[in-house]
């Protein structure tokens, strides 16, 4: 028996949360304000999840709309408040002004993790060298995940993108799991898996009335299903 697919649900509060549980999912991703992309949530948000659920939290680290890191000082302050909490894996990622990795805030932050397991998201979406981030980032502590759907335009555009870097598993820079996430669409699972991938993330696939009703608990089974019929 191969092992099971990761599914990650976006989570914007504990009634969220529980219904993603219940659905299935295997893991969380935290955040506030999804008309900004994600924000990093209250921690007393955070703290609510925790105690309803006891399945993985990521938390996202991004203080506004946007790529850049902005007030990095504000970030760490972010990190201390949410690991004084208890929260133990993170989800970030920030550009300069060119497209290229901002690699001094990310040091920064990831210093403040200590060792915490995280996701580098989207932002590779929006990175002018794909290849180059990887590398530059190679080696951080606790880097175990990129959130990709291998185009800014989603996954259908993406799907080329994925499958190379699924391909180039192990490599230097690819060591991480590739977590497919953005447009992503049920017809896509059987051929990422065929690649090797193994983990998912939905957001407005998990809410069958919008970004304005809460996750179905549902319809995340109906992910759960599928990933356990093909993985």
């Amino acid at each position: 028996m191969s092992k099971r697919a990761v599914l990650e649900v976006i989570a914007l509060g504990v009634e969220d949360a529980v219904a993603a549980q219940a659905g299935g999912a295997d893991r969380l991703e935290l955040v506030t304000d999804m008309a900004a992309d994600g924000l990093t949530p209250a921690v007393e948000t955070f703290a609510g999840i925790r105690a309803a659920v006891d399945i993985d939290l990521r938390v996202m680290l991004r203080l506004a709309d946007g790529f850049a890191a902005g007030d990095v000082g504000a970030l760490v302050g972010a990190v201390r408040e949410m690991r004084g909490a208890g929260a133990e894996e993170f989800v970030l990622g920030f550009l300069d002004g060119d497209g290229g990795v901002d690699l001094g805030a990310v040091e920064r932050v990831v210093a403040e993790l200590d060792g915490c397991r995280w996701t580098f998201h989207r932002a590779i979406d929006r990175a002018a060298d794909r290849d180059a981030l990887r590398k530059q980032l190679d080696g951080l502590p606790g880097l175990d995940t990129y959130l990709t759907a291998g185009s800014a335009d989603g996954v259908d555009e993406g799907l080329p993108v994925l499958l190379a870097e699924a391909a180039r598993a192990g490599e230097p820079g690819y060591e991480q799991r590739i977590l497919v996430g953005g447009g992503l669409r049920l017809d896509h699972v059987p051929r990422l898996v065929a690649a090797g991938i193994d983990a998912f993330h939905i957001g407005g696939a998990a809410r069958p009335e919008g970004w304005g009703g809460a996750v179905s608990a549902e319809a995340v089974g109906v992910w759960r299903g599928v990933l356990d019929g093909v993985s």
